[in-house]
């Protein structure tokens, strides 16, 4: 069985610069498990364990998805829930762009059997997950200074396969779909 997601990375200054938040959020006195900053990604659909042999059909079904480049942005930090933080991530503004090419995704994979998503898209990028939450956790989320953490434009999306270890996911590119 092979882990599979579609995502769009970040660039690397982007990165870079989402460090600052992560470093912010080790004031409270929840405990987080930050992600590795190299790591960081938007997920467009998270397709699971599959049979090796469903790789190549996944493959082929992905790379005929017509989309046109898109500038995103992000634009800060916040969490799936307010009071109670379970996961922590950056914000995206994207004009729909990724709203749009999650959907493509979603339709080229259903064919397949792949069943589509039962909860509306959001863009973002995880930061961190808390194991322990604690009451000063959504006050330091809300204490990041708002900011531009930068701009890019997306240009491709990516298949990748996750490989889970003690030490954190490896993540393998298997396909880069570009832009056309």
């Amino acid at each position: 069985m092979v882990r599979l997601f579609v995502a769009i990375d970040l660039p690397a200054d982007i990165r870079e610069r989402l460090k600052g938040p992560q470093e912010h959020l080790k004031k409270s006195s929840a405990r987080l498990t930050s992600v590795d900053p190299a790591l960081i990604h938007i997920t467009l659909k998270f397709i699971g364990e599959v049979p090796q042999d469903a790789v190549g059909r996944i493959m082929t079904a992905l790379s005929g998805i017509p989309f046109s480049p898109f500038d995103l942005r992000v634009t800060g930090i916040g969490s799936n829930n307010p009071r109670q933080p379970r996961v922590i991530w950056c914000t995206v503004e994207d004009g729909g762009g990724s709203a749009s090419l999650h959907a493509k995704v979603e339709d080229a994979l259903v064919p397949l059997g792949f069943p589509r998503d039962d909860r509306p898209f959001r863009p973002h990028a995880t930061l961190a997950r808390v194991k322990q939450g604690d009451p000063t956790l959504p006050g330091c989320i809300r204490s990041i200074p708002p900011g531009d953490l930068g701009a890019c434009t997306v240009s491709g999306f990516l298949l990748k396969k996750s490989t889970l270890t003690p030490a954190g996911p490896i993540y393998e590119t298997l396909l880069e779909v570009p832009a056309s």
